[in-house]
């Protein structure tokens, strides 16, 4: 809490996090091993002075099990550290938004378009409220919602940092809110303290598909007002992978395999769609976020080791469940088609 700076600070306390101590005890980093690398969540939790022996000392230890290491989602302080080292590799993979809470009304709910998604769910009858995150965490309610919400998604669940169990991880200073409509939870929304740099991540925004348009534009309402209340300072969504303009000073083969990503992907990750989503937002600024590999070159198993740390398999076998959903899906759909 006192170091936390980078969004994901507090995501090491998630489900599947293993955690290492430097030998001071005055740095922690939270990881996953995948393969022969071990990817960090973020950077190193540490005071600023102690970033680089705390990086150097965690880089000995990953040495000693015979693994490379690559620090994900790691923000800008790590890679102006690291880009001149002759020895870690950096490529950009997406950007998140930012905003300030305290101007959240005068920017985002004066606009026309953002309020018009309001009234479209309280019109329902949509209301949201605050709860106790720890008494609500293995709420049925809450679980139902989440459960509902993975199977609407063409992705298998992911996990990592992007992890769908949020809520069995440590939740003292998590926020929760629930929509609810008629008494029932329709929606939820898990935000993450970035102490150190007094505000949060909006980390889990679960939506049932039977909420009515406006409900997820309601939650992040409510979590902005809140956060102002609390004197934060600073709030984020998360990451945007592969935001527009971000990616140009990657790699070519890299540049070429994103391309086709964000061109073909879409049926299963929606990339455009989430970056309009949170554009329409107006956030202040966007923060570049960064692979960094310990490595000469950014290579092609460092990029398949993170895709097996956020998908908790084989990223082959992955596409393949991603690909067989999506069929079953256009099945169903045509059945139907041919039953009207």
């Amino acid at each position: 809490m006192a170091y936390g700076r980078n969004a994901t600070a507090y995501q090491i306390l998630n489900p599947g996090i293993a955690h290492w101590f430097s030998g001071s005890g005055d740095a922690l980093v939270g990881y996953v091993s995948s393969g022969g690398w071990i990817l960090v969540a973020g950077e190193p939790v540490c005071a600023p002075r102690g970033l680089a022996g705390a990086i150097a000392e965690f880089e000995a230890f990953a040495r000693g099990k015979r693994c490379h290491v690559c620090y994900v989602l790691a923000a800008e302080p790590i890679r102006k550290l690291l880009a001149d080292s002759g020895s870690h590799a950096v490529i950009a993979i997406g950007a998140q938004p930012v905003w300030n809470p305290a101007v959240w009304p005068c920017q985002v709910r004066a606009k026309r378009s953002f309020r018009a998604q309001l009234h479209r769910s309280l019109n329902k009858g949509v209301y949201v409220e605050v709860v106790q995150a720890a008494a609500w965490a293995q709420n049925p309610e809450i679980r139902r919602t989440l459960l509902e919400w993975l199977d609407s998604r063409r992705l298998p669940p992911m996990y990592f940092l992007v992890e769908p169990e949020v809520l069995s991880g440590v939740v003292d200073d998590r926020l929760l809110l629930v929509a609810r409509r008629e008494g029932r939870v329709i929606a939820f929304l898990v935000a993450s303290p970035v102490a150190a740099s007094n505000g949060y991540l909006i980390e889990e925004l679960a939506r049932s598909p039977h909420a009515p348009n406006g409900t997820s534009e309601l939650l992040i309402d409510a979590a902005m007002e809140r956060f102002a209340k609390e004197g934060c300072e600073y709030a984020t969504m998360g990451l945007v992978a592969l935001a527009s303009g971000t990616t140009q000073s990657n790699p070519l083969w890299l540049r070429w395999l994103m391309s086709v990503a964000r061109a073909h992907a879409n049926r299963f990750y929606n990339f455009r769609g989430l970056e309009r989503f949170r554009t329409k937002m107006n956030p202040a600024s966007w923060e570049r976020l960064y692979a960094i590999s310990n490595e000469k070159r950014f290579s092609p198993q460092a990029l398949y080791a993170m895709g097996g740390a956020f998908s908790g398999i084989s990223p082959v076998r992955a596409i393949g469940l991603a690909v067989a959903k999506g069929a079953r899906e256009e099945l169903r759909t045509l059945r139907r088609r041919f039953s009207r």
